[in-house]
């Protein structure tokens, strides 16, 4: 159906609500800025008129499109959804919009997403760990966009981030594991080619048996897609082969709930004859039966402190500085002390 009506403007919303248009344009930007029962009355003359803010003025105005891009490995679960959600809420409370995308763990398909979200005005971008070609941060500080990584930290890296030690907090995982006694050692580990968290992680497990004097020959590591189903595929390769482990230690908590619903389908007893652990302590952890022993990693955290920090450099224009997020471990039922008996 036609109509004449015209567009509402800012002047239309300011008289409707009895105020100035700089006071509608501070309670749409900034309204935290304006008391409350100001901006009551202009989000009822917004609501009354129907009015859209012209955002194509206020990115000319401000030389900025208020837009942040985070590329995140996969959305098929909910690995990065907590720490994602944080951000997201975060930017919202500043006036920021955020723009996701999935790279399904390829370097390739990343690289033209951030070329891709740089070419749409995105002011800034969340990536996710380190490893990546050289050339995209030289492309990034040659355009002006600050990028951030997460989900890693590293002391050597001078690429700005907020996140966690992977290394360090695999490493604090598989003590624990040795300590209860376990010196076969099952890993399934996501693909370590092009994922520095995948990489770091199993070598947390290995700095841990070089710490406590043990060889690394007692580990038998699959690699594989981060998937449930693959977690299944893998323990069943692991607990059929000549000395099957008495621990399963898994890269994430999905390869770790896979291997744990084929290991009861299996029959076998946990934590009595076979341990399992994950990482990440997503919400699937303590879902699974038994509740599954893995590492907290801090995800809202990282999302918020992420949000802040490229929101600063954006408007206050500070620099970007790394900082270091704390993981913890979360014993729970899936992890025992080894029966040295049945391990004859």
């Amino acid at each position: 159906m036609q109509t004449d009506r015209p567009v509402p403007t800012l002047d239309d919303v300011a008289q409707t609500a009895g105020v100035s248009t700089a006071t509608v344009s501070r309670c749409l930007n900034a309204p935290d800025r304006v008391a409350k029962s100001t901006r009551d009355r202009v989000n009822a003359a917004v609501a009354q008129l129907g009015y859209t803010p012209n955002f194509g003025a206020r990115v000319m105005a401000a030389k900025r499109t208020f837009t942040i891009g985070a590329i995140i490995p996969t959305m098929e679960n909910a690995i990065f959804a907590r720490g994602l959600q944080a951000f997201q809420e975060e930017l919202h409370k500043r006036g920021y919009t955020l723009l996701v995308a999935s790279s399904a763990y390829s370097p390739k398909i990343e690289e033209e997403q951030i070329h891709a979200l740089v070419a749409r005005g995105a002011d800034g971008l969340l990536l996710i760990g380190y490893e990546r070609d050289p050339e995209i941060y030289r492309y990034l500080e040659q355009q002006k966009i600050p990028a951030l990584v997460s989900w890693a930290y590293s002391k050597e890296n001078q690429q700005p981030s907020i996140g966690f030690n992977n290394c360090a907090s695999m490493c604090a995982l598989a003590e624990e594991v040795l300590r209860l006694g376990h010196r076969k050692i099952g890993v399934v580990s996501g693909i370590t080619n092009g994922n520095d968290r995948a990489t770091q992680r199993l070598l947390g497990i290995e700095t841990a048996l070089q710490k406590n004097g043990l060889p690394l020959s007692i580990l038998n590591v699959i690699e594989t897609t981060y998937e449930i189903e693959s977690g299944a595929v893998a323990l069943e390769q692991l607990m059929s082969s000549a000395s099957p482990p008495t621990v399963i230690m898994c890269g994430n908590d999905v390869l770790a709930a896979g291997a744990l619903q084929r290991a009861r389908d299996l029959g076998i007893n946990l934590p009595g004859e076979l341990s399992i652990t994950g990482f990440d302590d997503i919400e699937l952890a303590t879902i699974v039966s038994p509740a599954l022993t893995t590492v907290h990693v801090p995800h809202r955290e990282m999302g918020h402190q992420a949000a802040v920090s490229l929101v600063d450099i954006l408007e206050k224009k500070t620099d970007l500085v790394s900082v270091e997020l704390q993981s913890s471990l979360r014993i729970r039922d899936t992890l025992g002390a080894v029966d040295h008996q049945q391990d004859q």
